[in-house]
């Protein structure tokens, strides 16, 4: 059985443990939904702009007292997809692309979109439940889930995988952890903690505890979920600019 000794640093390095030869970097697949995950990102702020960034936060923003009180439970899904600003979306954009490319390359790719809406929405479900009020925006809770996922992933396959990547994701996630802290005021740190504990438990849960067994291999359910789960968010892309024209 071939296993693939992951090496992290500047580069990417990945090499057979059955050969020790460094393998074709033709063989590691494009990240394609990373790029349609942040391409669709993108659309939305660039229509956020092009409306205002005021009207298109308070049309399509994760309003919890606007959820509880009218119902509008889309704005679950809605408010992750919207942005308080360029830097904001910039910041998430670069960290999805970062990681969700990692992800792509370790695991397969229906586990980045199931990942990345569960971690969305259970970022959501924590900031509603310790901050009821006001009205949260940005993709942070799905990004951090994928952060959360890696770091499950690289303790299980610690055999394969360089020391510094685990101890980068732990740099990664305490420096999240404390900047939202620091700047509590601006900074929805629930929905951080919220989508990185989701992203773990999906891994806990996912990535098989035999170190041997391919977890790149997706049985055809989750191939299915991860379909739905690109269609959910890239869907709710799309009712977030029609919200933001005032057509629903």
């Amino acid at each position: 059985m071939a296993v693939w000794q992951f090496n992290f640093g500047m580069s990417l390095q990945y090499q057979s443990e059955e050969t020790g030869e460094a393998v074709d970097s033709a063989l590691i697949p494009a990240p394609i939904l990373t790029y349609i995950l942040v391409a669709a990102t993108v659309a939305v702020a660039a229509f956020q702009i092009l409306t205002g960034l005021e009207p298109s936060i308070i049309a399509a923003g994760f309003d919890k007292p606007a959820f509880t009180e009218n119902r509008e439970y889309w704005r679950i899904l809605t408010g992750a997809t919207v942005h308080a600003g360029p830097l904001h979306v910039a910041m998430n954009c670069y960290a999805l692309f970062s990681f969700g490319r990692i992800l792509e390359m370790l695991s397969n790719r229906a586990h980045l979109a199931i990942v990345f809406l569960l971690a969305a929405l259970g970022g959501g479900f924590s900031s509603l439940i310790f901050v009821p009020d006001g009205l949260s925006v940005g993709a942070s809770g799905g990004v951090v889930g994928i952060l959360g996922y890696l770091a499950v992933y690289a303790f299980r396959r610690r055999r394969f995988i360089d020391r510094g990547f685990r101890k980068s994701l732990l740099i990664n996630i305490g420096f999240i952890l404390v900047f939202g802290l620091v700047l509590n005021q601006v900074i929805d740190n629930y929905a951080h903690i919220g989508g990185l504990l989701t992203g773990a438990i999906y891994g806990l849960i996912q990535i098989p505890l035999d170190e041997y067994v391919d977890p790149r291999v997706a049985s055809q359910p989750f191939q299915l979920l991860g379909f739905g789960a690109a269609a959910i968010y890239l869907g709710s892309c799309l009712f977030s600019i029609l919200l933001f024209f005032g057509y629903v």
